[in-house]
């Protein structure tokens, strides 16, 4: 196991819970939890269904608020934050990649990779759509643009959800099962893409999954049960 140290931490949670009901009724999905996150990092979050692993992404988002503790990311306080606050610095700093990858289908892959732009800046500009073609290039899909997302097979929708994630140059990327719907070949072309963004940008991911595989192309690996992250390597 390494220790991080909290200087180097893009974010950090202590002492964090996330309890659902009250009184007898009361479901604790996290307990007493404990993490950080360093800038470049490559981490894979495994555990069981039913885990913690979807709730704790959720809260790492800013989608979900937890009901105790800690959570800072780049030095703000986000357990205390508004929700206009969380909206504004969630879009700003975090990218989503889903297992169904979630894509607008009456869109093209560059609307929908221009979606997190448009959203944040509430309109659409020249710039972002030259990144977004930008971006559709890097995941070697220049020449599916203009395409529809329901043209487009299942890696290559994935390879649009990468590239919207990365729309706004987010410093953490969540990714929930992202190769979870893909065939073997698919998911590993997903993976390399991944893995070189992490290399060439230093983007920090947090990838949950439950192949062994996936896992082991990364650097760092946290194991949740019952809420609690029972063991944590790299």
């Amino acid at each position: 196991m390494t220790a991080l140290q909290p200087a180097d931490a893009l974010l950090q949670l202590r002492n964090l819970t996330k309890t659902f009901g009250s009184g007898e009724t009361a479901t604790h999905v996290l307990r007493s939890l404990d993490l950080s996150l360093q800038s470049g990092e490559m981490t894979a979050l495994v555990g069981a269904s039913g885990s913690g692993k979807s709730t704790l992404l959720n809260i790492l988002g800013t989608l979900l608020r937890p009901s105790s503790g800690q959570f800072r990311m780049l030095g703000e306080d986000l357990f205390t934050a508004d929700d206009a606050t969380l909206t504004a610095f969630r879009n700003r700093h975090i990218g989503f990649v889903f297992q169904f990858h979630n894509l607008l289908p009456d869109f093209t892959a560059l609307e929908n990779v221009m979606f997190p732009s448009a959203v944040r800046d509430g309109h659409e500009r020249p710039a972002a759509r030259r990144r977004a073609s930008e971006l559709l290039d890097r995941v070697g899909l220049a020449d599916r643009v203009g395409y529809r997302t329901t043209k487009l097979s299942g890696g290559q929708k994935q390879r649009v959800a990468v590239a919207r994630a990365l729309m706004n140059d987010p410093a953490l990327i969540l990714a929930d099962e992202p190769t979870g719907n893909l065939d073997r070949a698919s998911a590993r072309q997903v993976m390399d893409l991944l893995a070189e963004i992490n290399r060439a940008a230093g983007t920090t991911f947090l990838i949950s999954t439950h192949d062994d595989k996936i896992a082991a192309a990364c650097s760092r690996r946290i194991e949740i049960s019952d809420g609690r992250i029972v063991s944590d390597w790299s």
